[in-house]
């Protein structure tokens, strides 16, 4: 359950699946950076993955990692 999950959210909102990116560690890489923005908006309490990357947007002159309040 968790696995598909997780593949439904970054094949509909990040299109993974269409990524031409197919060798070394490419693949890896670019699944990377959808995995920590699902994992932050979760922890931020966004249910639903691409409301909460809507909900962001609409303050884009927020610095993006002061969710994580690291500075």
């Amino acid at each position: 359950m968790i696995e598909n999950r997780l593949h439904f959210v970054h094949d509909t909102t990040f299109t993974e699946d269409a990524s031409k990116i197919r060798t070394g560690h490419g693949p890896d890489n670019m699944a990377t950076l959808p995995s920590f923005a699902i994992n932050q908006l979760r922890a931020a309490g966004h249910p639903n993955i691409a409301a909460g990357l809507r909900e962001m947007s609409y303050t884009p002159f927020h610095h993006p990692l002061d969710p994580l309040d690291l500075a």
